[in-house]
């Protein structure tokens, strides 16, 4: 995993002397920086974007930042890329969550007090599926349908979701019987 500092390009980026990631501009500003940095990340890397020294993060910011990284996360443009935040506080969270939410985004978040997180929108099967993987590591749809007592290509529907919507990382595995896809917690 690799960890983006936001205060340190917040300070790179703007060099006003703030630690609040507020305004528009400068969310395009920061945003664009995140993007130049993302475009030299091998594929298949996670990137974490550490909020613990940043102060507020206004709607503006967390929608530029936040929901339009996600976004465009989604829309491939950035490769087989995953998103994390990290050290978030309440505000920070509810900000974002709105932004995420008015687009029906959802990522994955760690609070300051190390608690792991959904924020956005997710409908409540993807919910449980990806509250399972979260509590086991990582789960097959073979396991999914066993767990969870589902016909084996809902299992594998609701496994793929997650991963188009980056929340679960996928690689193959071998297991008997050959390759099969396993999919993991950020």
């Amino acid at each position: 995993m690799n960890c983006y500092n936001l205060y340190k390009l917040l300070k790179e980026e703007l060099g006003n002397g703030s630690n609040d990631l507020v305004t528009r501009q400068s969310g395009q500003a920061v945003r664009g920086r995140i993007e130049r940095d993302l475009a030299q990340e091998k594929g298949g890397v996670i990137v974490a974007l550490d909020f613990s020294r940043i102060g507020i993060i206004d709607y503006s910011c967390a929608d530029e930042i936040v929901a339009k990284l996600v976004s465009r996360l989604l829309s491939s443009e950035y490769g087989d890329k995953y998103l994390t935040l990290t050290g978030l506080n309440e505000n920070q969270k509810e900000n974002i969550e709105v932004a995420l939410e008015r687009k029906d985004l959802a990522v994955m978040g760690e609070m300051r007090d190390g608690k792991h997180i959904l924020l956005g929108s997710l409908n409540k099967y993807l919910k449980e599926t990806l509250t399972l993987i979260l509590k086991k590591g990582k789960i097959s749809a073979k396991d999914l349908s066993e767990t969870l007592k589902l016909e084996s290509n809902t299992s594998g529907t609701r496994l793929l979701n997650l991963h188009k919507k980056r929340l679960v990382k996928r690689t193959d595995e071998m297991m008997a019987g050959g390759k099969v896809w396993v999919y993991e917690k950020i």
